[in-house]
């Protein structure tokens, strides 16, 4: 039987949140302040921040589909492609990253609090995978790859994972994968709650089936959906269901 991951149920993300603990004196100090994460310090023309002025920062989130060999990242001084040839928006980060030779869903924000919740393995917010792998994948492998294996860094936890016909309207990658005419090719959807350093690849080469191309379709309740590589949208951050 295929182990089922529990958890909280989804909820809508919300900015900030808010504390039942009070003071023991029942009041709050004379110079306490209140902190909103929503609010952040104003910028003047000039770039200076002015400590006792204050305006509400507009959570922006943005929703890109990564081209294969495009690093997850802004600048380089290797002068490779990053997100910056397709991203124009300022002071928006990657919530987790996406390896220079995977494709798919990158999601970005201005809002560190919902980029900790979408990239800490510990929030167990579900990332879905298509894999291409060298190999027909047997009922024995999909068990295995579901149940856990064992990496170098320690057993992998309890995934999704089920066999699938080549994803409709898939865009070809360039460059090609490498493909051998007397070995046949599979695709398989999986689906992680935790984040080792490129977990899919070691856990399908661990079962005997090679990672020919990797493409990350979900993260939590968001989709790739339409989105062709260099694409990307924005969406409404209450959009977004975290559990």
């Amino acid at each position: 039987m295929t182990a089922k991951p529990t958890g909280n149920k989804a909820r809508p993300f919300k900015l900030g949140g808010k504390s039942t603990a009070k003071p023991k004196s029942g009041k709050q100090p004379a110079n306490h302040k209140k902190r909103n994460p929503v609010f952040d310090h104003s910028r003047t023309q000039s770039g200076r921040t002015q400590a006792n002025q204050k305006v509400p920062v507009q959570t922006r989130v943005i929703v890109f589909n990564k081209p294969f060999n495009v690093l997850t990242q802004f600048t380089d001084d290797s002068n490779r492609q990053t997100l910056k040839d397709f991203i124009e928006i300022k002071e928006v980060y990657a919530a987790g990253r996406l390896d220079k030779d995977s494709e798919g869903l990158l999601i970005l924000t201005n809002n560190g609090q919902l980029q900790h919740q979408l990239a800490n393995p510990d929030k167990k917010q579900g990332k879905t995978y298509w894999v291409q792998v060298e190999g027909d994948a047997s009922a024995q492998q999909i068990k295995q790859l579901e149940q856990g294996v064992r990496l170098k860094d320690g057993l992998t936890k309890p995934a999704k994972v089920k066999k699938i016909q080549a994803p409709l309207g898939l865009w070809p990658r360039n460059p090609p994968i490498r493909s051998r005419q007397s070995i046949p090719t599979s695709w398989l959807e999986i689906t992680l709650f935790e984040g080792k350093n490129r977990q899919v690849r070691r856990m399908t080469a661990h079962v005997g089936l090679p990672t020919l191309r990797l493409i990350r379709n979900q993260i939590a309740n968001i989709r790739l959906g339409e989105l062709q590589p260099g694409q990307w949208r924005e969406i409404n951050v209450n959009e977004i269901q975290l559990k």
